[in-house]
């Protein structure tokens, strides 16, 4: 019963996600068919991976004939960040769950599924990443493919429109844990000024935007472990 539940609550947070999977694939399904590839490939492409960025600086390398060096460290560039979310999302499980979970679940570890399972209080089931991964993966699936169809055919107001739905998407996850907790926002606020430094100011708008969300992650991520601790007896409840 309270798998079923873990796993109903993550279906609930995942719908929005999906929502926004959805907008954000219909763009990349559109322009993978446009440069050349085939609608299988697409949506293959998009089962296989799961990350935004990832898939579209893929994409770029792949439509430029790019080497397969210049694949792996951009992919391992842009996407290593998701090795600091699995390392937080290990120790946000419960401990009594089998390792195996462990294993499926990072296959779905991306920036908005790791924002919803951090932001639950306690310590958190696999079964509702499962419940998350269930409409969220097909979101982004489904998008990839219906953007491979309809893409030439759609109104361009109407696919700029959709480019912008993750970003509302994003604001409606981070809202509701920085409005409960003060040092969430605060977190959020911090990470916001930082990466707009590495946009605007010079030098820093230099770096790749791979390395700016894991030199964001880390630092912001420090100064909460600094100021914000969590106490010993919330990081121990089960």
């Amino acid at each position: 019963m309270e798998k079923r539940n873990n796993f109903i609550n993550g279906v609930k947070a995942g719908i929005p996600i999906a929502l926004g999977y959805f907008a954000v694939s219909f763009t990349f399904g559109m322009m993978a068919v446009a440069g050349g590839l085939s609608i299988g490939d697409a949506v293959l492409i998009s089962a296989t991976n799961l990350t935004s960025a990832g898939q579209f600086a893929g994409l770029s390398i792949i439509l430029s004939n790019g080497s397969y060096v210049e694949m792996t460290l951009t992919q391992l560039v842009i996407n290593l960040r998701y090795s600091l979310m699995s390392f937080s999302l290990s120790q946000k499980l419960t401990r009594k769950e089998p390792w195996f979970h462990r294993f499926i679940i990072s296959f779905g570890v991306t920036d908005e599924i790791f924002a919803v399972s951090v932001s639950q209080s306690g310590k958190t089931s696999a079964f509702f990443n499962y419940g998350s991964m269930a409409v969220a993966i097909p979101g982004w699936v489904i998008g990839t493919l219906f953007g491979a169809l309809l893409g030439n055919i759609l109104p361009s107001f109407i696919v700029s429109a959709l480019s912008v739905a993750i970003y509302g998407m994003f604001i409606a996850i981070i809202i509701p844990p920085a409005k409960k907790d003060r040092n969430v926002l605060y977190v959020v606020i911090a990470s916001m000024i930082l990466s707009t430094c590495f946009t605007y100011l010079p030098l820093l708008n230099k770096v790749s935007s791979g390395f700016v969300i894991i030199i964001c992650t880390v630092i912001v991520s420090m100064l909460a472990a600094k100021f914000a601790p969590i106490k010993e007896e919330e990081v121990n409840h089960e």
